[in-house]
């Protein structure tokens, strides 16, 4: 009965957050009625209190761990941007036409969510083309290819998305191989969007103009602060997944460290300036800016999904999938793979990726090896699915909030063309393995 009742507690509050706009109720408020309700059924219905307080207590571990990343993540961001640092990149994108400014966000969003990760890259993005485009409608269709290309080049890097990250941590996949055999897949995934939006998108985007206040002309940052603080900024980022591999500690401590680097550094350097232009150079200043119930939303969300985790039905639903359709052929991986990668829009899909690593052994030989079909399927799958629906990724949830996108307009308008590349780069995977057989 609980089970049942979950479930639909789940579906109602995923419902509120898909109808936001019409219900006029904000999407964290439903997310997190909807992760509290999920636990208090488990709780009431369980007797062993201490052991759901237990489960709760390790699911929150990790979801706080994504929490204080997505903070500090803002808060660098934020930061550069209090110092206009992102013209060292706006700057040198001179183009307004609609499709060639389309590729050149496609293919950096693409290459910076290798390097970084989906979800900095996609908090990055929405930062730049708030530079470049002042219409909303026109900003949120290119918001929406962020996603695409930041799930995408996620997928193929051991560090740009967390699923793979999981695979790579727990030895099922490998850097190299990961690499070498998923990025002509993700690329896929990215171009066949692209190419077909070539032909949809015509005209010329508007550049917002430029806000010149009295605080700009009596104190501006000078071209070195801007350029400093960009690479410092910069820098910080590229550095998290590089201390995370070092000292295998989780990747929001080293988020933590780069903001604090990147705070002495700026306390330093404006430590002359009045009270007033200090603040707004500061991480005090920038941090509220923030997009806390972006913050909260996630926290829903997540906790949402970890109850449905904990009570069994995300495992029912992967051991259902296996006997149902089969992992024994290779034809029946791919399959598994396609699914696994849609369900993946719809709940996160981390605990759809550890169901499935739970459900089976790294073997020596055959789909199951290590860098084996399966894994790096399942890694391809998980990594680029999510960008089907807005709330099936980090990336997507992280642009939702910040650029207030609703769940039908992403639909509408994204889906399709997500749902075409994640369906070419598992052909293109399927045909690359033809090949080499």
């Amino acid at each position: 009965m609980t089970y049942t009742l979950m479930l639909v507690v789940f579906v109602l509050g995923y419902a509120a957050i898909a109808f936001e706009h019409q219900l006029k109720i904000d999407k964290a408020a439903a997310a997190l009625v909807t992760g509290v309700l999920t636990w208090t059924l488990y709780i009431v219905a369980s007797h062993h209190y201490h052991e759901v307080e237990e489960h709760l207590l390790h699911h929150l571990s990790e979801i706080s761990s994504i929490l204080f990343f997505l903070i500090g993540a803002m808060t660098i961001v934020e930061l550069v941007d209090a110092h206009e640092g992102f013209a060292v990149i706006t700057d040198r994108i001179k183009t307004t036409n609609k499709v060639k400014l389309m590729w050149i966000i496609g293919i950096l969003s693409f290459f910076f969510s290798a390097a970084l990760d989906n979800l900095t890259t996609s908090i990055v993005m929405v930062s730049l083309l708030r530079k470049l485009i002042a219409d909303q409608k026109d900003r949120w269709f290119f918001a929406g290819m962020v996603v695409v290309a930041a799930n995408a080049g996620g997928a193929w890097s051991p560090i740009g998305d967390v699923t793979t990250t999981m695979l790579w941590i727990k030895g099922q996949i490998t850097a190299g191989a990961v690499v070498t055999d998923l990025i002509v897949p993700s690329l896929f995934t990215l171009l066949a969007p692209l190419v077909l939006l070539s032909f949809r998108l015509k005209g010329d985007v508007t550049r917002p103009l430029k806000a010149e206040t009295a605080d700009h002309y009596l104190d501006p940052t000078t071209p070195f602060e801007r350029n400093f603080v960009f690479f410092a900024g910069v820098a910080g980022l590229v550095f998290v997944p590089i201390f995370k591999t070092v000292t295998h500690l989780p990747p929001f401590m080293g988020m933590m460290l780069s903001l604090g680097v990147l705070w002495l550094i700026t306390d330093v350097m404006h430590r002359r300036k009045p009270a007033d232009v200090k603040h707004h150079l500061s991480p005090l200043g920038v941090l509220q800016k923030i997009d806390t119930p972006s913050v909260l939303f996630f926290l829903g969300i997540l906790l949402a999904v970890a109850s449905l985790q904990s009570m069994g039905q995300l495992g029912d639903l992967a051991v259902a999938l296996d006997e149902g359709i089969g992992t024994d052929t290779q034809n029946g991986v791919y399959i598994v793979g396609i699914i696994i990668g849609l369900l993946s829009s719809i709940v996160d899909n981390v605990p759809l990726v550890a169901a499935a690593m739970g459900m089976y052994e790294t073997t020596e030989a055959g789909l199951f090896m290590q860098d084996g079909t399966f894994w790096q399927f399942l890694a391809y799958c998980a990594g680029t699915g999510g960008s089907a629906l807005i709330i099936g990724s980090a990336a997507g949830v992280a642009v939702m909030g910040l650029e207030k996108i609703s769940f039908g307009w992403y639909l509408k308008n994204i889906s399709l063309l997500a749902l075409v590349g994640y369906l070419a780069g598992a052909g293109v995977y399927i045909l690359q393995n033809m090949l080499l057989a």
